[in-house]
């Protein structure tokens, strides 16, 4: 289905970013997965093409997206996943805080979209899927840089939706509800610290907050992901699309 396109996926060693990864190699496209941690990178298979890039750090992606292009031809998928998860309550976020999660999440996918920006309006056709979060609808308690990080995805996608309407190039942002990836653990024990809860009822935390009783497999955000890069997907543009168990 995709054979021959290039797509590329930051944070793509890890959770999300590597099933949706995977999910896109599989149907015959070649991936480049960024990311800080090579080592990370290289153990995401062999179909996979590694490639270390900090996203919040404009140099990094501007020679990042070089040398993807140069090794593969022209980013025709762009998925902004790279991104950091934590939540801390306003009145104990200091500025450093604040512009680190608005520097990785944001800026990171502003700087990530403009990057493949140049590849599709050069190939005339694009697919560029945000990964936000259910944080990107409503607000997250205890989260609010966070959440308002995620709200900013949300916008920009939106902006640039509307910049190309009636251009083959497409924005849509998927917004998941608690996934089962490796952040679980280190969210376990952040919730276990803060209200000395147990393992089991730190977990049930995660758990409950998804209206389905689970958390969410990636592997799922993945599939709509591929729908949103494959044919017929045109008109699909502009969208916050949710993968949260039923969240109304």
């Amino acid at each position: 289905m995709l054979n021959g396109s290039h797509a590329l996926v930051t944070g793509g060693g890890t959770g999300i970013g590597l099933a949706i990864a995977r999910a896109l190699a599989d149907q015959g496209a070649q991936v480049t997965i960024t990311g800080r941690r090579l080592d990370v990178l290289e153990a995401a298979g062999d179909d996979l093409h590694p490639l270390r890039m900090d996203v919040a750090d404009e140099a990094s992606v501007v020679a990042g997206f070089a040398a993807a292009v140069a090794a593969r031809g022209p980013v025709q998928i762009c998925v902004a996943n790279a991104g950091i998860a934590e939540g801390r309550a306003l009145h104990k976020t200091d500025l450093a805080f604040w512009r680190q999660m608005m520097g990785i999440n944001l800026d990171g996918a502003f700087l990530t979209i403009r990057e493949a920006l140049a590849s599709m309006r050069e190939a005339d056709w694009g697919r560029v899927i945000a990964v936000s979060s259910i944080a990107g609808l409503k607000g997250l308690k205890g989260a609010p840089a966070y959440t308002a990080s995620k709200h900013g995805m949300l916008g920009l996608i939106r902006g640039l939706a509307a910049d190309y309407l009636g251009k083959p190039i497409t924005f849509n942002a998927l917004c998941p509800a608690y996934v089962d990836t490796n952040i679980v653990p280190y969210n376990i024990e952040r919730i276990r610290a803060r209200t000395g809860m147990d393992h089991d009822a730190a977990m049930q935390v995660m758990v409950g907050a998804n209206p389905h009783g689970r958390l969410i497999l990636p592997e799922e955000v993945a599939q709509a992901a591929l729908w949103l890069c494959g044919p017929h997907s045109g008109s699909v543009n502009g969208q916050a699309i949710e993968i949260a168990g039923g969240e109304i």
